[in-house]
């Protein structure tokens, strides 16, 4: 498997509008952090993806300028542009909660789901808001350049498949709001997280490669684990790799962050591509 980290930032990303500090007038591209999502991808085409930020229009086209000419998803596109709709290259989107900079670009999918409509997995809450918030998404429309969703709604610890993958939901505490990571395969992804649950410990052992929120460096945060608070975690876990998350510009700069992380830890940066053993 490849994740992309398509985003990296807390809602406000980096640079925060009108900061002048060390990160946010950064000139290394490692410190420019767009909303945090990511995408899934197998050797057998599947794409799965993690959340969907209000930048996901413009993380979508950076990718795409990524691929060579000749992959499948170029010659889709190319394909696609005479009939303005491209089939199914995304599978599903996997939606940890319904906070804006998750849900935010949920829209601009229209061009993935015309042909038919965009399985979207999320706990019941986030179902129920994304169909509150995206109504024209539920039903046929005389437009033809309307996005069309399908909403499955996920339970703690009852794994369920997107293809050939197997997906774990597991409910960790947003502050006091729970939300959902994953496990999937040898890995964890696991985003704006405040408190996991000590029952689920033992479903994120053995982990290859752990995705985790960290917010800042220091400092109490009511929703969000700082970076101290994420390696203590770390430790527990025993992940073989980390590679922190939605980070803000408190959690300073990326040259940096090597001088008081481990080894085997990493702040993640947008575009990076990490590969995963299946």
């Amino acid at each position: 498997m490849k994740l992309t980290f398509f985003g990296t930032g807390t809602s406000s990303g980096n640079p925060s509008l009108g900061c002048d500090c060390r990160v946010c007038s950064s000139d290394d591209p490692r410190d420019r952090r767009l909303r945090t999502s990511a995408l899934l991808e197998t050797e057998r085409g599947t794409r799965v993806l993690i959340d969907c930020s209000p930048d996901f229009r413009y993380q979508m086209l950076r990718w795409i300028s990524t691929l060579t000419v000749d992959s499948p998803f170029r010659s889709f596109l190319s394909k696609a542009k005479q009939s303005n709709c491209i089939p199914q290259l995304i599978d599903g989107v996997l939606v940890t909660h319904f906070h804006y900079d998750h849900v935010g670009g949920l829209d601009d999918l229209r061009p993935f789901c015309i042909a038919q409509p965009m399985p979207i997995y999320a706990d019941a809450k986030t179902c129920d808001y994304i169909r509150d918030k995206y109504p024209y998404c539920f039903y046929e429309s005389e437009y033809t350049f309307v996005p069309r969703f399908h909403t499955i709604k996920l339970f703690p610890l009852k794994s369920f498949r997107i293809r050939e993958l197997s997906v774990l939901p597991l409910q960790v505490l947003h502050g006091q709001m729970p939300i959902l990571g994953f496990r999937i395969g040898k890995m964890a992804y696991l985003t704006d997280l405040k408190t996991l649950p000590e029952e689920n410990l033992s479903y994120l052992h053995g982990l290859d490669t752990l995705v985790i929120d960290a917010l800042q460096r220091g400092g109490n945060h009511p929703t969000h684990e700082n970076i101290q608070d994420a390696l203590a975690l770390v430790e527990r876990l025993a992940p073989r790799r980390t590679y922190l998350i939605h980070m803000s510009h408190n959690a300073g700069c990326h040259s940096e962050a090597q001088a008081f992380l481990p080894p085997s830890v990493s702040f993640a940066y947008d575009e990076l591509a990490v590969e995963i053993p299946e």
